[in-house]
């Protein structure tokens, strides 16, 4: 029956995906060193996917092959906001910052504009493929819309729910060169 192949297809994928995640977080621990920073691009990684989730729901999309094949090739651009925004952080705590918060403050100040610049122009790839006609036009809507809600949320997250985890969690470590408050 052609249920059982797209069921079977359906739990490749799936697999894909959470093998996907679980490579994503370990790069990330094997390239940060450390287990709180790695913890924040995880952490972002399961909030923009859950939104997705929610957006496609809202959208009236249905969960399906393409939409699933979507979010694999976005978890590695969906963690990358998040990823600059500590290894802002810690650029910060490197050069002499004792406070997390100011150092997230200042951080996010130079980072900003370079996030929301990478989302547009990410986003401006995969929005023009919503626009396709025809019956391949309506997966190739339901690909663009989660690529761009997808990488959208990332934006978003590692614009607001990042930093306010860089500052509850992340410390300078003890050889501090100098204070600055």
């Amino acid at each position: 029956s052609s249920n059982d192949f797209l069921f079977e297809s359906i739990h490749e994928v799936v697999e894909t995906l959470v093998i996907a995640i679980l490579l994503v977080i370990l790069v990330v621990y094997f390239f940060l060193q450390d287990f709180k920073s790695t913890l924040i691009p995880s952490i972002s990684i399961i909030v923009s996917l859950v939104g997705t989730f929610a957006c496609l729901t809202a959208a009236g999309f249905s969960i399906n092959i393409l939409t699933l094949f979507a979010l694999v090739l976005a978890i590695g651009t969906v963690v990358d906001d998040a990823i600059v925004v500590v290894e802002a952080v810690q650029a910060k705590f490197d050069v002499g910052y004792t406070s997390p918060y100011k150092a997230t403050k200042d951080a996010l100040s130079d980072v900003t504009m370079a996030v929301i610049s990478c989302t547009f122009v990410f986003m401006a790839v995969f929005i023009p493929v919503t626009f396709m006609g025809g019956t391949s036009g309506i997966f190739y809507t339901q690909f663009g819309v989660t690529m761009a809600t997808s990488v959208g949320l990332s934006c978003i997250s590692a614009l607001t729910l990042c930093p306010a985890l860089c500052a509850m969690l992340m410390r300078p470590s003890d050889g501090q060169k100098s204070a600055k408050s």
